[in-house]
């Protein structure tokens, strides 16, 4: 198994080019993801008391919704992977990290069914932040063609100035009418940075809209001031997709339209995006399809993963996918789920999904990353940090990269700071301990720590075992004991950025504050050490990326 990873980027036996099977529109569906970028499960349809979703909320209601769907690893390019490919992060060799060059070797859904002949496209974000290049280092677009000449003026400067709805028209009127097509609408909100107040001024919110606070916070003016701005920019963006969705039936073709609506992981916010816990991979996700989902408006509560989105396209389309020159996915059609007479009988072992991490932003030494895997079964979720010494967030020395800069971001850094609480530091940016275990049921937020309980050890142990398992199945080289590997992938323009950092030879990354950076080292438990190099005191916050 080692060997057949190692040599994947060197022979591959998977052609870019199936024998073709021209897809006729007659008898194909299209095909339309609407991916927003970092919004959670803070959607009407979920119980949201403080966002409105009318439009996924409809997609929801026509269709169905998905109560148990999870994305395998928690940040933005990593989890595109995922999804595009139907393969978990550790299978995709340097995919596995964020801000890296895709592997030229693996294919897309996308690309696979512009073979078969259906006109492919997007707009917005695809997958990124990254590079994606052909063998010959030519650019290569991963989603099809790029559909983006379409502006707009933004409610705030801070949304995205992309005209989604316009750039779909542009590629729906390009598209030949015996032709399927497949489209990916990109949706950059809720990503930070928010304009402050938004949420108030302009989404005519207020704070006692929000219920009782994570506990991995406190209950603050400014926290809940920075959801309400989250919430602004998740209620633009199902406003945007709206406008996509009625011009589907328009133009008389929403019924013979596969539609997805999901994001690509948890809210931009400290111990969410970016970890492994129940609020960063639990994702929504709602689907609808007219033409075939029978009893609509249900609730799916089977585990479902992205891994599982590729299979399911495929097997919604009726195109071969072991002719596509796809790579094996370890994920499953669900489509049996949406049409079967009785949904919930038809595939009882889906009852687990993996989970895991590499490197994230970079920021510690070596250009190491956190590598984590985990698994979701019987509504518990086991976790094992194979690196407990370093730091889950990024190195405080460098801002913690691996978290958004933020209102509440720098609120719990200044506790720890100021002397006045180190519990909530400790929860959102400390070390972590080898394993953990949580009872999803009962702590959703992932505090209290089972692992060392004596009355789950048992279960504890079987989870890790079938773990193990699994992974041990799909190649993981981190189970082999290879996983220094995955940590070797070039980061594309971020390459050594710690040690350049700290000399002064690089300035900080434009997702922090200057304010992030921490004036000392610091130990796992968050208490001053040496003072770091004045050099450092660089930094600057960007919008969109």
């Amino acid at each position: 198994m080692l060997k057949q990873m190692l040599y994947a980027s060197i022979i591959l036996s998977y052609s870019f080019k199936p024998n073709i099977v021209v897809a006729q529109k007659a008898d194909k569906p299209n095909v339309l993801i609407i991916m927003l970028d970092d919004a959670g499960l803070d959607m009407s349809a979920y119980g949201s008391t403080y966002v409105q979703t009318p439009t996924f909320d409809r997609i929801a209601k026509e269709g169905v919704l998905f109560k148990k769907a999870y994305t395998p690893n928690a940040k933005c390019a990593p989890s595109r992977a995922c999804l595009l490919t139907g393969r978990n992060s550790w299978q995709l060799e340097a995919a596995a990290n964020h801000y890296i060059y895709f592997p030229p070797q693996f294919k897309t859904y996308q690309e696979a069914l512009a073979d078969f002949g259906y006109s492919v496209g997007y707009t917005g974000k695809g997958y990124s932040p990254g590079v994606t290049l052909k063998q010959d280092g030519t650019p290569r677009d991963v989603l099809g063609t790029n559909f983006g000449r379409h502006k707009l003026l933004p409610p705030t400067p801070e949304i995205s100035r992309d005209d989604y709805f316009a750039n779909f028209k542009d590629f729906i009127d390009s598209v030949p009418d015996e032709k399927p097509w497949s489209f990916w609408v990109g949706i950059h909100e809720p990503h930070r940075a928010y304009a402050f107040e938004s949420g108030e001024k302009l989404g005519n919110k207020n704070t006692n809209m929000i219920g009782k606070l994570p506990g991995y916070w406190p209950d603050s003016l400014t926290i809940r001031k920075d959801l309400l701005d989250y919430a602004y920019e998740i209620e633009y963006a199902d406003e945007q997709a709206g406008k996509i969705v009625q011009e589907l039936e328009k133009r008389g073709i929403l019924n013979n339209t596969l539609i997805i609506y999901t994001s690509d992981h948890g809210m931009p916010f400290p111990r969410v995006k970016g970890n492994q816990y129940e609020q960063a991979n639990h994702v929504p996700l709602a689907l609808c399809w007219k033409d075939r989902i029978l009893s609509t408006g249900r609730d799916i509560k089977n585990y479902v993963s992205f891994i599982d989105l590729t299979p399911t396209i495929f097997d919604a389309v009726e195109l071969p996918f072991k002719e596509s020159g796809l790579h094996p996915s370890p994920g499953k059609s669900f489509l049996p789920l949406l049409t079967a007479e009785i949904p919930e009988e038809v595939q009882a072992s889906r009852d687990f999904v993996l989970v895991g991490k590499e490197r994230h932003d970079t920021g510690r030494p070596n250009d190491w990353g956190y590598p984590i895997r985990g698994i979701y079964k019987d509504n518990m979720l086991y976790i094992k940090n194979f690196e407990p010494n370093r730091w889950p967030s990024g190195n405080p020395e460098t801002g913690y990269l691996n978290v958004d800069s933020s209102p509440t971001k720098s609120l719990l850094l200044n506790l720890r700071r100021k002397g006045n609480d180190k519990n909530y530091w400790m929860t959102n940016f400390g070390k972590r301990p080898l394993e953990e275990l949580y009872d999803i049921t009962s702590d959703p937020y992932c505090i209290n720590n089972l692992a060392l309980n004596e009355e789950f050890s048992s279960q504890m142990q079987n989870l890790k075992s079938f773990m193990m398992k699994k992974l041990s199945e799909e190649g993981d080289l981190r189970i082999e004991g290879y996983g220094h590997l995955y940590e070797q992938y070039d980061l594309s323009k971020w390459r050594g950025l710690y040690d350049d950092f700290l000399a002064g030879k690089k300035p900080a990354p434009p997702w922090i504050l200057i304010s992030d950076i921490e004036s000392y080292f610091l130990d796992g438990r968050g208490n001053n050490l040496k003072k770091v190099p004045d050099s450092i005191n660089m930094g600057s916050l960007s919008g969109k990326n």
